[in-house]
């Protein structure tokens, strides 16, 4: 074994007068240009590099949770409209106080301490709590606090807390039926929520919940759009950090490892944390923004630029070895594996271009960014590997007769990809037949994959965000708005009596809708008046709504008073389990439609938008990843010109995609944003050690070697770096699980699962079903004309 193995090594002195057409159409030679002058092109790196730096500092961070469903809809348009004339939503952070003994008299005296304390935190534009309801108003007169300064004790405490659960305007809304746990809504400024000055008030407001309710036993937990933000934003620059050092430290340590040359290390792995840096400073100049999604961008572009990374060092290695100097060898590994570079990355970027078929702003410009950032990472790559290689490889001679005889890492892994080889190529006909039947079946499972979305997905859920809302999907009917928007026709005002009896119709059928709770309206005040005092006339309404405080009163009306909303809320339950209530709610309210014509009602809000679309924009990328299987299989097959290689590369492309798949129904998962956008972007990365193979493969099928023989060859000589590669891209990818983003260790461990898949793939798959294929070409077009 060994001594065919050192065939294969002075093999490659040979390989460079085989096939002279390119299956790059010549790209790979822009490798060759950097390497002609190595120490002025190091001097023009340094200049990209450090503008990438300052491009860098130009990236600011998307954390909008509607950022997902951002597009040119006409429901998106409506909802965005809606957050514009009702902005309290967005500006919320909601308090959630629980506890057995939250309304015992000590307790409610500091609670009540707390909220007067929150009012004076910077920033907040006012506040909303059990401590703003108010007892009935006497005729003429304002309405007096339902809590009065000084609290009663003993039994009169007990009678007057009944009176307190009892009230309608608190009551399931901002203090459950039980009384244990309180909401108290801190509406914050615009502005505050914005910037950076975020940190410090949701800070002191975290200083304020120690302070004052510390010692009371009460658990105390923040939610709310800013805090989720905020927990996002905190994520995204958190993660970044991670992803860089852990992703790189992988790269270097295998590279070292195996290489066991610094400077092999060096020419391996520091062109991709170059391209990494050029890819993102890039971005900042183009005015990108960070997000959930972009976050990832940087395992990506490492898992990109890595593989081909690896492969032509080892490709320049193996030619050292065999006596050529270093400028022929690393020439002559650009030639050889440049053009199967130019390749992967054409893959991958088709990919990126699948993404552009969305329905999603914020996915059509990940989409965006993955095919700038693969355009960076190939012209890296082929250009500073022969670059750092010129400079830094020195000895050549020494450096070959050193590891002619002690290789004893990378030959291991030779003599593992031999042992596979000879398995395959034995009988392809049944492999072959074998891995058709299993990824097949494997299709089947993947096709009852059903999608899936909740908002809890895409914000941290190891911080308090998410537990506080799960409380109040547990106490207060939920924590997600589901609006309804009433616009008035021409001529009528918000206090005539036809648009008082839509809002009053609106508000009932809303009430009724099952799965949505907690509403409130201008309705909710005017029944409370009828009922308390006696009074629902448009004068005392009229006269109540002045005397509430603005930012209250924006949440209901808009500053025209020409539309109002009529809010709900639901549990941050499935999309496929919320769509059914929605519908329904908008069903039910075409009665109201029909009965007042000319007022527009519209069902709307995150969690609205949310069900009806994510279903329809994950099955719309799921079908554009079957499109892309159609148009990767022929983009690669005109490469090679030929149509061995097009059905060749189908089965091992598909097979991580419907295995990831198929683990995803195991484990009783759907398809999500995230795990439906990793498979798409998986599917073109982990056809790269595809094409390296069967560029190879192309290069050892020459007249007179036989077709088994070839297989085995290319196997024995692209086979390891396969392994190593695939190594390094599944560390890169899978430090994604120390993210607090749900959405971001899907991607992360789904797509490193996806690249052990694919090199399963390709040792188990791909070489079988190649060399059935090219011995059934040899009986349809004669043993002459070559298949590859």
């Amino acid at each position: 074994m060994l001594e065919k193995h050192r065939e294969n090594e002075v093999h490659v002195d040979k390989v460079e007068q085989g096939p002279t057409s390119s299956i790059a159409f010549g790209l790979e030679r822009i490798g060759l240009i950097a390497v002609r002058a190595p120490i002025v092109s190091c001097i023009i790196l340094l200049v990209l590099i450090i503008g990438a730096v300052f491009g860098i500092h130009r990236i600011k961070i998307d954390d909008s949770l509607s950022q997902l469903f951002r597009s040119n809809s006409r429901e998106f348009h409506q909802y965005e409209e809606v957050t514009k004339k009702f902005p309290a939503e967005e500006f919320d952070v909601l308090v959630v106080v629980e506890g057995k003994n939250l309304l015992a008299r000590n307790n409610l005296e500091k609670l009540r301490d707390f909220v007067t304390d929150l009012q004076l935190v910077e920033g907040t534009r006012g506040l909303v709590s059990l401590f703003s309801a108010r007892q009935a108003p006497a005729p003429g007169k304002l309405p007096a606090a339902l809590f009065p300064g000084e609290l009663p004790e003993g039994a009169a405490y007990d009678k007057f807390i009944e009176t307190v659960k009892a009230n309608e305007i608190i009551r399931g809304k901002l203090l459950s039926e039980d009384g244990t746990l309180a909401l108290i809504v801190l509406s914050l400024d615009p502005e505050v929520v914005a910037s950076s000055k975020l940190t410090k008030t949701v800070g002191d407001i975290r200083a304020l919940m120690k302070e004052d309710l510390g010692e009371t036993g009460l658990s105390v937990q923040l939610s709310g759009v800013p805090v989720m933000q905020l927990e996002i934003r905190n994520a995204v620059e958190r993660d970044g950090l991670t992803y860089n050092i852990l992703g790189i430290l992988a790269g270097c340590v295998i590279a070292i490892i195996f290489f066991r040359k610094i400077s092999f290390m060096v020419v391996a792995a520091f062109p991709p944390m170059i391209a990494i840096l050029l890819a993102l400073g890039a971005l900042g100049w183009a005015n990108f923004n960070l997000n959930m999604f972009l976050n990832v961008m940087t395992p990506l572009i490492m898992v990109i630029s890595f593989s081909d990374s690896m492969q032509l060092t080892f490709a320049a290695r193996d030619r050292l070895i065999a006596g050529q100097d270093k400028f022929t060898a690393f020439k002559n590994a650009v030639l050889v594996v440049g053009p199967a570079c130019v390749l992967t990355h054409g893959t991958a970027g088709i990919s990126f271009i699948a993404l552009q078929f969305s329905d999603s702003d914020l996915i059509r410009k990940f989409g965006e960014a993955g095919l700038a950032a693969t355009i960076i990472a190939l012209v890296a790559v082929l250009s500073l590997v022969p670059v750092f290689g010129v400079l830094l490889v020195r000895n050549e001679k020494v450096f070959a007769t050193k590891f002619q005889s002690a290789d004893a890492g990378v030959q291991a892994l030779r003599n593992f990809c031999y042992w596979i080889a000879v398995r395959m190529v034995g009988r392809p006909g049944l492999f072959s037949l074998i891995a058709v039947v299993f990824v097949a079946s494997l299709g089947v499972v993947y096709a009852n994959l059903q999608p899936r979305y909740r908002l809890a997905d895409q914000v941290p859920d190891k911080r308090q965000a998410v537990a506080a809302s799960n409380r109040l999907d547990a106490k207060l009917t939920g924590a997600n708005p589901v609006n309804v928007l009433i616009q008035f026709p021409k001529g009528e005002s918000l206090y005539s009596p036809e648009t008082l009896q839509t809002i009053a119709d609106v508000h009932a059928t809303v009430e009724k809708a099952a799965g949505v709770g907690n509403v409130w309206s201008v309705e909710t005040l005017r029944r409370w008046l009828a009922e308390k005092a006696g009074s629902g006339d448009v004068a005392t309404l009229k006269e109540y709504v002045s005397l509430i405080p603005e930012h209250l009163v924006r949440r209901f009306i808009d500053a025209d008073q020409d539309a109002v909303v009529v809010a709900g809320r639901v549990p941050d339950i499935d999309s496929s389990e919320l769509l059914p209530v929605v519908d329904k709610l908008d069903a039910e309210l075409d009665a109201v439609r029909k009965k007042h014509p000319g007022y527009e009602v519209a069902v709307t809000g995150l969690a609205a938008i949310a069900a009806r679309n994510s279903a329809g924009m994950i099955e719309k990328l799921n079908r554009g990843l079957t499109v892309e299987f159609a148009l990767v299989a022929i983009f690669i097959g005109l490469a090679f010109r030929s149509w061995v290689v097009m059905f060749a590369c189908i089965l091992p492309g598909i097979f991580p995609v419907v295995m990831s798949g198929t683990v995803l129904w195991a484990m009783g998962e759907g398809l999500q944003f995230a795990s439906v956008v990793a498979l798409t972007v998986s599917f073109g990365l982990g056809l790269s050690a595809t094409i390296h193979f069967l560029n190879r493969l192309r290069l050892e099928s020459k007249p007179g070697v036989g077709s088994a023989l070839a297989v085995e060859r290319a196997t024995v000589l692209v086979g390891p770096a396969l392994i190593l590669t695939t190594l390094v891209l599944a560390c890169g990818l899978v430090v994604t699980v120390f993210s607090d983003l749900p959405s971001l260790r899907l991607f992360g461990w789904l797509s490193a699962f996806s690249m052990v898949s694919a090199l399963v793939a390709d040792l188990f798959i791909l070489r079988p079903t190649a060399m059935w294929l090219i011995n059934l070409h040899a009986r349809l077009q004669g043993p002459d004309k070559p298949a590859i």
